[in-house]
């Protein structure tokens, strides 16, 4: 049994126990996150939403509240003019792990 759900923009497969890095969720260490599935299959049949399935919800619980990501270098240039610059950029991240679906 698996399902597909939606959280910041992007989509995400799930099973019950499996750890997702989702993008920053304001929660604390050990609270219960509620996900809206937007496709659900339980080995013999499917369940699509419109866009979301209704009656249905995927549960999850927070193991790590805020993670960030490596460092991503961002270089700016333009050509014959000496303009160069360098930012750099964390992402952050909520890990959770998938209790019930």
């Amino acid at each position: 049994m698996f399902a597909i759900i939606e959280s910041g923009a992007k989509q995400y497969k799930v099973a019950k126990g499996d750890e997702i890095k989702v993008e920053l969720l304001h929660k604390k260490d050990g609270s219960k996150v509620t996900f809206k599935p937007l496709f659900i299959w339980d080995g013999k049949k499917s369940m699509i939403g419109k866009p979301y399935v209704s009656g249905r919800s995927i549960e999850g619980k927070v193991l790590e509240a805020e993670v960030k990501a490596r460092k991503i270098r961002i270089v700016k240039h333009k050509p014959k003019k000496r303009y160069r610059k360098t930012m750099g950029h964390r992402q952050r991240h909520t890990v959770v792990e998938i209790t019930k679906v």
